[in-house]
């Protein structure tokens, strides 16, 4: 939170620790009057279970007040809303490995039915452009706020060949998205790059302008032969970590199809929103001017004005 007068919310501030003071003065003279004109022992016995009673009303009364103190500060929360410009690049690896079984059917055919998950959970308006790679990037579909258009275009995915150019893809992602706004980009693969443009320069470079990159490794921990090789599929989960990492992203582990769509459809709901700093002035007045009519009022019910 954060807060666009703070002298006000400084002097405020003193106001409240004045007012805290002054009620705890008030209360102990009233206190001692009561027991100069009672029965000590009776008082004592009778007042000593509801002891809280007063503090909680200075409690209640010093919050209150605090409220609109805040509110007079002019306070801003950062909290997550809704992109309104939201741009997001699938890029779906199409190298050999992504040909391996050990995600069932296989690691391409899991992948296209996860960024089909994506695309439905997106909000409408966000605009959706699918990137394949494998030892070069390109464009599978542009950036499209029609959804049905972007997920009829997964059909045009290659099939799994080749090296696996990581960077290339980011490098493709970032030349595509537009200067501004909310942008993402969300990689799913297996991670083992072995052409192209260094993906770590790449993630560092997209998060320095403010385009997070969300990976999403596939496969399992035994991996599995490449059909038709002998090489062994695997996973390096330590470099999609590092570009999450790097580009303000985050990293999804995905053994099976239906994490991998459990995961994409996730980040479909949460990469569509942006933190944003929202006006809080009216929440605290309003919180404040009723804590001091309960406060009031619990007051004048029990017997004991502020």
């Amino acid at each position: 939170m954060s807060v666009e007068h703070p002298v006000r919310l400084a002097l405020g501030l003193l106001v409240v620790v004045a007012f805290a003071l002054l009620y705890d003065r008030l209360q102990r003279r009233a206190t001692s009057r009561d027991l100069a004109y009672s029965n000590v022992a009776f008082f004592a016995d009778a007042a000593k279970p509801r002891a809280w009673i007063p503090r909680a009303l200075q409690a209640l009364w010093i919050v209150a007040l605090g409220g609109l103190v805040l509110a007079v500060a002019r306070p801003h929360l950062t909290i997550p809303v809704p992109a309104r410009d939201g741009n997001v690049f699938i890029a779906i690896d199409t190298s050999g490995s992504m040909a391996s079984t050990d995600v069932v059917p296989t690691r391409a055919q899991a992948a296209k039915a996860a960024a089909r998950a994506f695309i439905t959970e997106s909000p409408p308006g966000t605009r959706i452009g699918i990137l394949s790679f494998s030892g070069v990037a390109g464009v599978v579909a542009p950036l499209n706020a029609d959804r049905q258009a972007v997920a009829a275009a997964l059909d045009d995915v290659p099939l799994p060949n080749g090296a696996t150019a990581i960077g290339d893809a980011l490098k493709l992602a970032a030349q595509l998205l537009p200067s501004r706004g909310h942008r993402v980009v969300i990689l799913i693969t297996d991670g083992v790059n072995n052409a192209g443009t260094d993906p770590t320069e790449m993630a560092q470079w997209l998060g320095a302008h403010h385009i997070p990159v969300y990976t999403v490794g596939i496969g399992t921990p035994n991996g599995g032969l490449i059909p038709g090789t002998n090489e062994e599929a695997t996973i390096d989960e330590d470099a999609l970590r590092s570009y999450a990492q790097v580009s303000g992203g985050a990293y999804a582990r995905a053994e099976n199809a239906t994490q991998l769509r459990d995961a994409l459809a996730r980040l479909g709901r949460i990469t569509s929103l942006q933190s944003k700093a929202v006006d809080a002035s009216l929440g605290f007045a309003i919180a404040g001017g009723l804590g001091m009519l309960i406060a009031f009022l619990a007051g004048f019910g029990l017997g004991r004005y502020p």
